[in-house]
């Protein structure tokens, strides 16, 4: 009988041990403080890393186009068909 009555003093449900009886236990419950702020820490820290990747990404396209520009602007084909053909429009 006295080994009943061990099992039942363990046993609490989880809403009496929560701070709040009425709100549900949450992971931030659960966690430590500390835990919690490292984890945001990392979020910052990837958003920040993916922030420089794509205007990393920027400059390369934008240099990819600027070296593509001026191949075009020495072959002289291409100026010629990209020009205008208004030639009243010099004097």
């Amino acid at each position: 009988m006295g080994n009943n009555k061990k099992k039942q003093q363990r046993h609490v449900p989880a809403k009496e041990t929560a701070p709040n009886s009425d709100k549900p236990v949450t992971l931030k419950d659960l966690l430590g403080a500390g835990t919690v702020a490292k984890l945001k820490e990392q979020a910052e820290a990837m958003k920040l890393e993916e922030a420089k990747q794509r205007e990393s990404k920027r400059q390369e396209a934008e240099a990819a186009r600027i070296a593509e520009q001026k191949l075009k602007e020495k072959d002289f084909e291409y100026l010629l068909n990209n020009s205008s053909m208004d030639w009243k429009k010099y004097n």
